[in-house]
């Protein structure tokens, strides 16, 4: 088990602040920023990585890259240098690899080493540990692997051993998840034949374009009407590739919601990832009225960025499409934050997925609503919020579940409510946004302890 599942909680508090004023870059994307390590790892060769993100879920699979033969050095903030192992000459790790929380990470090394004659056991916090991987381990089985041992219903512990061979299949993928694309099409690079998977709903394509960066050959194909069919040809010759990872718009949600929600505010993000595939929260945004502008979009990484300007705004209840959740899939709870503020219903469609995400986020995130004086209704997986028009009560105290998405969330609703908004632990932040109280202290967000 993780060591912070010992440590006792530290709950925070945020209180109602002025406007909130400056300029903010993110973390690096988390996302990427797993993808970078691992690619690193299958290469042979040396690889620099510029804008890491460093909080505890990227660094638990930079250790696992290193568990697998990789060499890291650490250059400074956010700088790494990877010396690879090599695609197919990957060592069993001597100890378990412990994941903590991190959910992407774990899912994607399975993928690795489902795919090359190694074994490895995969562990994490207790939230991980409720987390369900069959889906994950289900494909590396047709591909060969084998699972020794597993807790009840597929979940961690997880003893897996690879495949030197993994065999070429074709996948259609259960829900749209790119962490099971990408497990599959990590297991398939070192397959003698072609890997195919197809989507229903596309996912977003952080791993396609990391393949290509390294030198795989990827192709992707529109697959029915929202889909896609991805296909790889195994065995590439990989080569170290730079990788500048650019801003999480799943971290830059927090600031962003907050501008608009916060009276006053006016605050500018830079270098926000702007993958049309991330980019869900911000159409929803400005489909609700969000003053927010676009501003110098250029090509970083192999990705689309721009910078945001972002200003205090009375937001309007929208319908939110289920088939728009793929590319906000973490940003629910801070939307359904910024609909707590809006005028009028706000409906969520098609939220099942968050049922198992790092918590059951669709209950935690109506509980947080509850417990914060919000009117809410789950109706089957739709999460409907009846907004305050601009004013919450706030006051409670929310449980984390030891979820950093809610923790944030609703600290970024008590910059705004009447009454301040604890939350019951601020720990698990770090995962993905380890300087969220400085950064959004700088702005004039006002977090004390509890």
């Amino acid at each position: 088990m993780s060591s912070h599942d010992l440590l006792p909680p530290n709950p925070l508090r945020a209180v109602q602040s002025g406007p909130l004023r400056g300029t903010l870059k993110p973390p690096g994307d988390k996302s990427i920023s797993h993808r970078a390590f691992i690619m690193a790892l299958l290469c042979v060769g040396e690889t620099q990585i510029e804008g890491l993100l460093e909080g505890d879920d990227v660094l638990r699979t930079g250790a696992a890259v290193a568990a697998l033969g990789a060499k890291l050095t650490h250059l400074g903030p956010g700088n790494w240098r990877v010396q690879g192992a090599g695609l197919g000459t990957l060592k069993s790790p001597g100890e378990t690899l412990d994941f903590g929380n991190a959910g992407t990470g774990s899912r994607l090394m399975m993928g690795v080493v489902g795919g090359h004659g190694i074994t490895a056991r995969f562990d994490g916090d207790a939230s991980l540990r409720k987390r369900p991987m069959r889906r994950i381990l289900d494909p590396l089985l047709q591909m060969g692997a084998q699972v020794l041992e597993e807790a009840p219903g597929g979940r961690c512990p997880i003893h897996l051993q690879g495949t030197p061979e993994p065999l070429p299949i074709e996948y259609h993928t259960p829900v749209a998840s790119a962490q099971i694309k990408s497990a599959v099409l990590l297991a398939g690079l070192n397959s003698p034949g072609t890997t195919v998977v197809y989507e229903k709903e596309a996912s977003r394509d952080h791993s396609e374009k990391m393949f290509r960066h390294f030198g795989a050959d990827v192709t992707v194909k529109p697959h029915g009407e929202h889909g896609r069919k991805i296909t790889l040809i195994g065995r590439p010759n990989l080569k170290p590739a730079t990788v500048i990872v650019p801003a999480d718009p799943s971290s830059a949600a927090f600031p962003l919601v907050a501008a608009l929600v916060v009276p006053g505010s006016d605050v500018t993000i830079t270098g926000m990832m702007m993958n049309p595939l991330r980019v869900g929260l911000l159409t929803t945004l400005l489909e609700m009225g969000a003053d927010i502008q676009v501003m110098n979009p250029r090509l970083e990484g192999g990705e689309d960025v721009a910078d945001l300007r972002v200003r205090a705004s009375q937001l309007q209840g929208v319908d939110v499409p289920a088939a728009r959740a793929p590319s906000m899939i973490d940003e629910y709870p801070v939307l359904a934050v910024a609909a707590a503020f809006a005028k009028g219903q706000t409906r969520m469609r098609g939220l099942q997925e968050l049922r198992v995400k790092e918590s059951d986020r669709l209950a935690a995130v109506a509980a947080g609503l509850a417990a914060t004086g919000v009117d809410h209704e789950i109706i089957g997986d739709d999460l409907l919020v009846s907004g305050g028009a601009g004013t919450v009560a706030g006051g409670g105290r929310v449980e984390t579940h030891l979820d950093h998405r809610i923790a944030m969330s609703f600290l970024i609703m008590g910059l705004a409510s009447a009454k301040p908004v604890t939350i019951d632990d601020e720990a698990m932040i770090a995962t993905s946004f380890p300087t969220f109280k400085s950064l959004m202290g700088a702005l004039g967000a006002q977090f004390e302890a509890a």
